[in-house]
């Protein structure tokens, strides 16, 4: 995902969004890239989100939270949608342990946009980017819509 000036990627935009959100502050969440309804949020390895201290292997609900803040942050930068959105459902499949030491990036596009609920799909990876750490899938709300609202809009 790119995150140049064709990608729409605002890094005023996506440092607000992270700053407004304590959790995502706490994490060291930091958006990579944020535009035409896709974003990428990478969450760097930190002692204090180690979930098991034998493993050394960063715990799930900081991966719960990095996709879910992925996926909403795919919302917001829909070209259709305007303002914030919430979490309505999130489902995560977990298929296998992060690298232990490794941080974690989420990437998510927002696929589809009805007038109330936009819908999601999200992995995360760690270093290894052939092996998916987690998949997701999750809808949101659509606060507002921009202009004309999408074909098959309900």
């Amino acid at each position: 995902m790119s995150t140049d000036a064709e990608s729409g990627f605002d890094p005023a935009v996506s440092d607000d969004l992270i700053l407004r959100l304590p959790q995502a502050r706490a994490l060291g969440l930091q958006i990579r890239a944020f535009g035409a309804g896709r974003a990428e949020i990478h969450m760097p390895f930190a002692a204090q989100l180690v979930g098991d201290p034998e493993t050394g292997v960063i715990h799930g609900g900081a991966v719960s939270t990095l996709m879910d803040t992925c996926g909403g942050a795919s919302v917001m930068a829909h070209p259709q949608v305007e303002g914030h959105t919430a979490t309505i459902s999130l489902r995560i499949d977990y298929l296998r342990a992060a690298t232990p030491g490794q941080g974690i990036t989420a990437r998510a596009e927002c696929h589809h946009v009805t007038r109330s609920v936009a819908f999601v799909r999200a992995v995360a990876l760690d270093e290894d980017e052939d092996r998916p750490v987690a998949m997701a899938t999750g809808t949101f709300t659509v606060p507002q819509m921009r202009g004309d609202a999408p074909e098959g809009a309900a």
